[in-house]
């Protein structure tokens, strides 16, 4: 894995966009540590709630997904996997959040008393092949946070910028603030192209406890990766 990075601080002012995804929710498997249980969700319809069925690792959930071939590496203590070979993504969460549905988003995961605190996954359609042909890192990143994430009464500030390659797929993961006159956010983005789509994965919380959960929220946002569909 090549790793290279380099920080920045911007200001901006723009609108966010939720990015819309495909009408159809794909089956999804949810791989706790150790891969003692599966979760298989069923299809949904467009922005109603997802209804997880639990199932033991038996005869169905391997046909449909088999553990072994998902995750080379050891799933962290304290962290789940979701992996949805249906769209082409896998990310690991904290174990205590719960499944939540966020609009125009194709997976999230919430704190379960923390709302503000969270992961959520959605793709869009691109004819690009890879995360650099978008363009330069910086800009792409720049771009995205000043014209994507904030709206005209923030202030977003972007700290870090590194790009990563993991079996031959690369990304882009980057650490940024949102602060508003009454209220400030901090989170981690990671951005990739593969399969005619492109994946963002944002996971962020409340700007006060970043100091608390900045680390365990960087295992989130280094996590994701895109799968071959």
């Amino acid at each position: 894995m090549a790793v290279s990075s380099l920080s920045l601080s911007l200001a901006s002012t723009t609108l966010p966009n939720r990015l819309n995804v495909s009408p159809y929710q794909h089956p999804k498997v949810l791989l706790c540590s150790g891969c003692e249980r599966v979760m298989c969700c069923l299809p949904a319809v467009r922005n109603s709630k997802r209804r997880p069925l639990l199932m033991g690792v038996g005869a169905l959930a391997l046909s449909l997904l088999p553990a072994s071939s998902l995750l080379a590496e050891e799933i962290p203590a304290n962290y789940d996997a979701f992996v949805d070979k249906a769209d082409g993504y896998s990310y690991y969460y904290p174990s205590d959040w719960r499944d939540f549905d966020f609009r125009g988003h194709d997976s999230a995961f919430k704190d379960r008393y923390l709302q503000l605190q969270n992961v959520r996954v959605s793709f869009i359609p691109t004819d690009k092949s890879d995360i650099r042909d978008m363009g330069p890192m910086e800009e792409v990143i720049y771009n995205l946070v000043t014209h994507v994430y904030s709206t005209p009464t923030q202030v977003a500030d972007i700290f870090d910028m590194q790009e990563r390659t993991i079996d031959g797929k690369n990304y882009y993961t980057f650490e940024y603030t949102l602060t508003s006159p009454n209220f400030s956010r901090a989170a981690f983005a990671s951005i990739a192209v593969a399969n005619g789509r492109y994946y963002t994965l944002i996971v962020g919380a409340n700007e006060r406890r970043w100091r608390r959960v900045r680390n365990k929220l960087k295992v989130v946002a280094d996590s994701f990766k895109v799968l071959d569909i």
